[in-house]
């Protein structure tokens, strides 16, 4: 898909690998509205790119439907969608405080996953009723799962969970999609560079890039950018998980 002058969705664009996507997709001509659940980052980072900043919560019906229609009204119909919004709270299905809180479980998989497909079902229906384009396709959508998807660690249940639904829904949701000529992607990062990596001693994010094989560092949320071009360029790829984790494959703890 040739991108200028198409809009693109970013959620969980105010920080990290949406943030990283979203610089790449302006550089190549496109509209692109930053959906996030922190509307001043959304906004701030907007700003630097030349796109719009929106308050979303992905999880929510009513709140997802409102971004999309202010986007719409900006942009026109978006063409691409890049999921990014997650959270990444770890916990113990059996702690020293007893069991997990149910209420724990159910968020992540409510922002992670429901949220994942929340955002799905508005861009495809959006997308389904736009004109091809000279190839015949009609709209991308790139979703963000995890290697915790295939190997999850210890206190990762959650998380796990909701990346492994993620990727459970990429090829069926493709194959239904192909009759409108609407592509569907998932990306699996491994450890990346983010703020909640950030935001460890240096002495932990050392422990993290010394457990890749190679290149032994952590990913770069650029990496992650290029990656989601290259899937919007490649009509050929649809329906497939990527791995992007330089070889990693996480140990039990």
């Amino acid at each position: 898909m040739e991108l200028n002058g198409q809009a693109a969705i970013v959620t969980g664009g105010g920080s990290g690998l949406g943030a990283a996507a979203a610089v790449l997709l302006a550089a190549q001509g496109c509209k692109v509205a930053l959906f996030d659940i922190n509307e001043v980052a959304a906004k701030a980072h907007a700003a630097t790119i030349g796109g719009i900043g929106i308050r979303c919560d992905v999880s929510d019906s009513a709140s997802a439907e409102a971004a999309m229609a202010a986007s719409r009204a900006a942009h026109g119909p978006a063409r691409v969608l890049i999921n990014c919004a997650g959270v990444g709270t770890a916990g113990r299905v059996v702690g020293r405080e007893g069991p997990m809180k149910l209420e724990a479980f159910d968020r992540v998989i409510r922002i992670n996953l429901i949220g994942t497909f929340n955002m799905i079902r508005l861009a495809a229906a959006e997308m389904s009723d736009l004109d091809p384009l000279p190839d015949n396709e009609r709209g991308v959508i790139i979703n963000t799962a995890s290697v915790a998807a295939f190997d999850g660690q210890i206190g990762q249940a959650a998380y796990s969970a909701s990346k492994g639904g993620v990727v459970g829904m990429t090829l069926p949701i493709a194959r239904e999609l192909a009759r409108a000529g609407v592509r569907v992607m998932t990306i699996a990062p491994g450890v990346f560079h983010t703020p909640m990596v950030a935001g460890m001693t240096p002495e932990v994010r050392q422990s993290l890039a010394d457990g890749v094989p190679f290149p032994r560092r952590l990913g770069m949320p650029e990496e992650y950018g290029a990656l989601a071009l290259h899937i919007i360029a490649n009509a050929y790829l649809n329906g497939e998980v990527i791995r992007l984790d330089g070889a990693l494959r996480m140990a039990p703890r």
